[in-house]
């Protein structure tokens, strides 16, 4: 396994100083954002997709310095139901999946998106009860008519150009656990997988160990977020794991992101990452900074230091044991 790092926090740094930097922790892999939500601080879609010299010398200024690129990440939403959104969101996808086939990225992470409640609508709707029955006729349309139709075509596209698409599971859009997830697998195929990110399953009531787990033994998880999450119990009392509390008012969240080791010990992240290697994951841990109490440097710093004791360098050979 690899140590990486999502990039985007450190958007105020060019390219060069922020692979120096990155280097210079410990860090194997990178994850480059695009755009969307994520911006495009590291990389600019546009200027490399059909210049080859620019991809060469791009992917020569990563690999010198002895990284790898996990992955290209355009978190956004395509099923948004205003069109300027969902094709604009759209159109990065698919520059996205293209320029990842060029550089040999073998996958790409993005949200699945989260669309209206009808044709007209103009803002997504997230149902998240089943009654009253109102929510359901909203869900089965979502996913009859917008979510299936579109991954479909999407999936096709990403395995015509030998891409992985791991779909972050995150509240708010239309997957975002790991049923969710399994559900539009099943309807698209196996190039659909996961971006498992802990920290969202915590805040749902998800145990990450178990979610790995069941994506596991589906071969479903393409791709891994290092971060954490704490639990504030009297405020979830007060107002629910949905809770609309800004993340900016910390202090009377019932949950909110915190670096590695900040949420959870040490153990609990030994176990995730033995969870993985239990069910063949190998590849890249993306360490990403949300922690609204330390720097970003700070945060970075911890959570490279807080890893590296539990991540599994070296897969067994024969068990001499057995």
């Amino acid at each position: 396994m690899k140590l990486g790092v999502f990039t985007v926090l450190f958007s105020d740094k060019n390219l060069e100083d922020m692979l120096d930097h990155v280097v210079s922790k410990g860090i194997e892999a990178i994850e480059l954002g695009t755009g969307g939500y994520p911006g495009d601080a590291h990389c600019k879609v546009d200027e490399l997709l059909e210049d080859e010299t620019k991809q060469k010398e791009f992917m020569e200024k990563i690999s010198n310095r002895g990284l790898i690129i996990s992955a290209l990440s355009c978190h956004s939403n395509p099923l948004h139901p205003q069109k300027q959104i969902s094709e604009e969101a759209d159109a990065l996808y698919e520059k996205t999946v293209r320029l990842a086939s060029k550089l040999g990225i073998p996958v790409v992470n993005t949200f699945s998106g989260c669309p209206g409640d009808h044709e007209d609508a103009k803002y997504p709707n997230w149902p998240v009860a089943p009654w009253p029955n109102d929510f359901q006729d909203i869900l089965k349309w979502q996913w009859e008519e917008k979510i299936i139709p579109y991954w479909k075509e999407k999936a096709a596209f990403a395995e015509k150009h030998n891409v992985k698409i791991g779909l972050e599971l995150h509240g708010g859009f239309s997957v975002h656990t790991p049923a969710n997830l399994l559900r539009l697998r099943e309807a698209c195929g196996p190039v659909i997988g996961a971006n498992l990110d802990p920290s969202h399953m915590w805040w749902q009531g998800i145990d990450p160990v178990e979610s790995i787990k069941i994506l596991g033994r589906e071969n479903a998880i393409h791709h891994f977020h290092a971060k954490d999450t704490i639990i504030d119990q009297p405020n979830m009392n007060r107002n629910g794991l949905t809770d609309m509390t800004p993340y900016t008012n910390m202090k009377d969240r019932a949950w909110y992101f915190r670096t590695v080791g900040f949420g959870h010990d040490t153990k609990v992240w030994a176990d995730m990452i033995s969870a993985l290697r239990l069910y063949d994951y190998d590849y890249v841990v993306s360490i990403e900074h949300e922690d609204g109490l330390m720097s970003t440097d700070e945060g970075f710093t911890k959570a490279v230091e807080n890893l590296k004791p539990v991540m599994v360098k070296e897969s067994v050979g024969d068990m001499w044991w057995a």
